[in-house]
């Protein structure tokens, strides 16, 4: 098929719900595989134990990337009180166990308050940020002193929807940067508890939400199918 006649390098936003444990990489490799193009790329990384919308553009307009980048975005997801991890997620294992039995509902929707608005955040040591050209992980991994310094974000909205302690479900509305993560641990650091981030899901990005996304399944049949039609027309 020449390359002409591949409706995929014109420029395509797929809406794709990223599964759990996949990177947001393993999602651009599975759709460059199956439209048959090289250029394919994302416009916001999902860890691999988060899930929900990842953007993905194809062909000319991956050029839209940053832009959809740059948008505000919202997520759900659970935090686990009573203990901390490395990773601020369950990457690796919960440590520091403390007691959080004593924590009403009052003082766990108090400790959102000193988060919402413009705050100074610290990123993960385990993160894909770069210090003299390595990734912090790389260097957390190895077990070097990792110092990270604080960044402006803005959370607009940060409610918790549901308590079953010591689990706390939340909603968050954020600025692009921000890490779930670090609010977690952050939030768990205001109650003197320690916390860690269970699960997370990205549901909006811009005016893009969760609900027009299609799983992987669903893209590689409507896309072979779109592609085929080309092909035979």
């Amino acid at each position: 098929m020449e390359a002409a006649q591949n409706p995929f390098e014109a420029g395509q936003v797929i809406l794709v719900n990223k599964p759990l444990e996949w990177t947001s990489f393993d999602v651009v490799r599975k759709i460059r595989n199956t439209i048959r193009i090289k250029k394919v790329g994302h416009a916001g990384t999902l860890d691999p134990l988060a899930t929900g919308l990842l953007i993905v553009c194809t062909g000319k307009f991956t050029k839209r990337i940053n832009e959809f980048m740059a948008q505000e975005k919202e997520y759900t997801g659970t935090i686990t009180l009573g203990a901390v991890t490395p990773t601020y997620d369950l990457e690796s294992e919960p440590v520091d166990f403390k007691p959080f039995d004593h924590i009403t509902e009052t003082q766990l929707r108090e400790a959102t308050l000193p988060f919402i608005g413009d705050i100074m955040q610290v990123p993960p040591a385990h993160s894909a940020i770069k210090k003299d050209g390595k990734r912090l992980y790389e260097l957390a991994r190895k077990g070097e002193e990792v110092i990270v310094e604080p960044r402006p974000v803005t959370i607009r909205e940060f409610e918790l929807t549901a308590i079953e302690m010591p689990v706390v479900h939340f909603r968050v509305v954020c600025s692009t940067g921000t890490y779930i993560r670090s609010l977690a641990h952050d939030f768990g650091q205001q109650l003197g508890c320690g916390g860690y981030m269970s699960s997370l899901c990205r549901t909006r990005i811009g005016a893009f939400t969760l609900h027009e996304s299609v799983t992987m399944e669903e893209f590689d049949k409507n896309a072979r199918a779109l592609l085929a039609l080309h092909q035979n027309g």
